[in-house]
């Protein structure tokens, strides 16, 4: 398993970065912790973090919180879709919510397997 660096362990830009992450989200999550042996690209991530996830723009950060556990559930990582779970529901999202976006990911997951399998050619795009 990978080191997690702690706040104690923590210098430098490591502690710089952890940080801003405390200020942002009240705590380091151990993502970002794992990342800690390496200061680039640990700056790196929380970077895009902020400039992608945190940032105002068109898409309110709960729907950036499902879209995250979407994919999260799509690949099979556990830590993030739970992150990403518990990331909506403190950002608005409801149990209901989260439950409806799980029934549209289990029906798309088994839809794309099917138009795969089947090789339907797609007759319905962004341009038509």
């Amino acid at each position: 398993m990978t080191t997690l660096i702690t706040d104690e362990e923590a210098t430098g830009q490591v502690k710089e970065v952890f940080e801003d992450i405390k200020e942002n989200f009240g705590m380091v999550p151990n993502f970002f912790r794992a990342q800690g042996a390496d200061p680039e690209w640990l700056a790196l991530n929380w970077e895009r973090t902020k400039a992608i996830m945190i940032k105002e723009s068109q898409l309110e950060r709960k729907t950036k919180e499902l879209i995250a556990m979407t994919v999260s559930l799509v690949n099979n990582c556990n830590y993030c879709s739970l992150a990403h779970e518990a990331m909506a529901l403190k950002c608005g999202a409801t149990e209901t919510e989260i439950l409806e976006a799980k029934k549209v990911i289990e029906l798309f997951s088994s839809f794309n397997a099917i138009a795969d399998s089947l090789r339907v050619p797609c007759d319905l795009t962004p341009q038509t």
